[in-house]
């Protein structure tokens, strides 16, 4: 059994493999188990981990901390480049008030966790590792290592705080909703959420108003800042119309209009009637087969040449009469307006004759097989910007050191920028979702597998003396009393729906298990929207405060 021995215990490349890919694949599957309908998913690894090393596995400290530091660059470089596309849109409309909500519970947590370690003698090395694992975010915590290391400053006891307040951190979050729930503070939904100006509401409107009567389609869109697009226009009983801008409307004209649901009264007063007969935004609608003349297909952006450039720069609507309804980009469906720069793998959802629609796919590319070869370069290329990024030194007033963004900082900036403006350089940034949920998935499990076998050894003593209890009750209150506190005011002051608020904070506090429990606990996609509205800012700021606090204190 020598080999066994030598495959598991004895320093070598094949050795740190082999332990780290059992840790992976054990703490993979044991995070799926559900209880009271809670998993901890990839976080499981983190505690299979701390369990190998207290059982006495480790590997080469040099290659431990090549794994470590490899897989927190990937997971956060492709967070980044996930939410980049949409990242500056959540700072429009009622993102923004999202975004400082998100914000203020961010600070109101870092003001109490500093607060509670100066009344309880906590060193705050500690408490950066205890806040951390409170609010489950350990990009935060791999910056404040790395912080700890260059102040000379060993950064294992802050490895150990987060280990013993991560799970209370994910329960906590749910125990305060629980508990708002419970209360019926107020009523679910009372106040649906604003959308940011982009979700497309589909509607049908009927041409009563006479001075619009033999008015060009050009002439109507300056009548009114509403956004819309017609897509159709159903004219006598067999006549559908694919509209340009030179196109007249008649009276009774039936239009098929895309535009955002705000906007339904003015457009109302606009044409002259709404006609309510059919809900065009129900799943089930049958996009292909509404009428005979005209066909909606969706054409998927695959050509170099198109991507980067603005959609009404193709000029679809003169060249080919077709008229762009939609566009679809990484799960958003985005109002076809002529500004918005389009991106390698965006699906548009055009309207017209077959034969023009061929014409388009011609030249737009719509070879979804070429979607599912990523583009190993533009990931490397964003991954050594990022680090590039991170390591540049920004000098704070008052500070003695300068403050890096570092491993988790850098990357997840170049990944948004790379995301939002890559395809602007003609770079093709496209990751397909499912190759970015690997990339995301390999990368954190690496880091929380490497992170948990350098914790382990000192877990169980961590755990057993007087420290332990109180790091996870500082934990749990720093987890639980800002969600409290900011949950209350939305409702009694904000006056914001229940699953608009779960969201919210849960994205602060970068917490996917909790948003599992408030999608479960409320209807519609409210705390999902609100979710991926505030997850990239807040995930940034945790990051970056946690390094200002340590210089700023230690």
């Amino acid at each position: 059994m020598d080999w066994l021995n030598e495959l598991f215990n004895i320093h070598s490349p094949i050795q740190a493999t082999v332990v780290l890919a059992s840790i992976i694949a054990l703490g993979t599957a044991l995070g799926k188990i559900r209880v009271a309908g809670i998993s901890l998913g990839a976080t499981f690894v983190f505690f299979v981990g701390i369990m190998a090393g207290s059982l006495g596995f480790a590997i080469d400290p040099q290659m431990l901390k090549f794994a470590q530091s490899f897989g927190l660059v990937i997971f956060v470089y492709e967070v980044g480049l996930q939410v980049g596309p949409g990242f500056f849109a959540t700072f429009k409309g009622e993102g923004i008030r999202l975004n400082v909500i998100s914000t203020a519970n961010v600070l109101l947590g870092t003001a109490f966790a500093v607060g509670l370690a100066y009344a309880c003698s906590v060193p705050i090395a500690d408490m950066a590792g205890i806040l951390s694992g409170a609010v489950t975010n350990t990009p935060a915590l791999a910056a404040a290592q790395q912080t700890l290391t260059q102040l000379g400053i060993d950064s294992r006891s802050s490895a150990l705080g987060c280990a013993v307040t991560y799970p209370l951190g994910v329960v906590g979050v749910i125990l305060a909703m629980a508990f708002l729930n419970k209360l019926r503070i107020a009523q679910q939904a009372n106040h649906p959420p604003q959308d940011d100006g982009k979700e497309p509401y589909f509607a049908t409107f009927q041409v009563k108003n006479p001075a619009l009567f033999d008015q060009k389609l050009k002439d109507v869109v300056t009548l009114t800042p509403a956004k819309f697009i017609i897509s159709r226009i159903w004219r006598d009983a067999d006549t559908t119309l694919s509209p340009v801008g030179e196109t007249s409307l008649q009276a009774n004209d039936r239009l098929m209009v895309v535009t955002e649901e705000q906007y339904l009264p003015q457009l109302t007063v606009l044409f002259g009637l709404q006609d309510k007969s059919q809900d065009w935004n129900r799943k089930d609608v049958d996009w292909d087969h509404l009428d005979g003349q005209l066909i909606s297909k969706k054409i998927i952006i695959t050509q170099s040449s198109a991507n980067g450039r603005k959609l009404g720069s193709l000029r679809l609507h003169n060249r080919y009469k077709l008229n762009v309804s939609r566009v679809g980009r990484m799960g958003l469906n985005l109002l076809a307006t002529p500004n918005l720069v389009l991106q390698y793998g965006d699906r548009l959802t055009v309207v017209g004759r077959a034969e023009d629609i061929a014409k388009a796919e011609a030249e737009l590319g719509n070879a979804n097989q070429s979607l599912k070869d990523p583009n190993l370069a533009s990931i490397f290329v964003g991954i050594t910007l990022g680090l590039m990024l991170g390591s540049i030194p920004i000098f704070v007033p008052g500070v003695n050191l300068p403050v890096r963004l570092g491993l988790a900082g850098g990357p997840i900036i170049a990944g948004i920028l790379m995301g939002a403006y890559g395809s602007r350089l003609h770079l093709r940034t496209y990751t397909t979702r499912s190759a970015n949920l690997m990339l995301r998935g390999v990368g954190l499990s690496l880091y929380l597998a490497c992170l948990g076998l350098d914790s382990g050894p000192d877990f169980i003593s961590t755990m057993l003396r007087p420290e332990g209890a109180l790091w996870i009750f500082l934990g749990f209150l720093i987890t639980v009393i800002p969600v409290l506190l900011i949950a209350i005011w939305c409702l009694k002051w904000g006056k914001m729906d229940l699953g608009t608020i779960y969201g919210t904070l849960c994205g602060s506090m970068a917490n996917p298990m909790a948003l599992t429990y408030a999608n479960d606990s409320v209807e519609g996609d409210a705390p999902a929207v609100s979710y991926a509205t505030v997850y990239p800012l807040g995930m940034f700021l945790r990051v970056v405060i946690i390094q200002v606090l340590l210089l700023f204190l230690l």
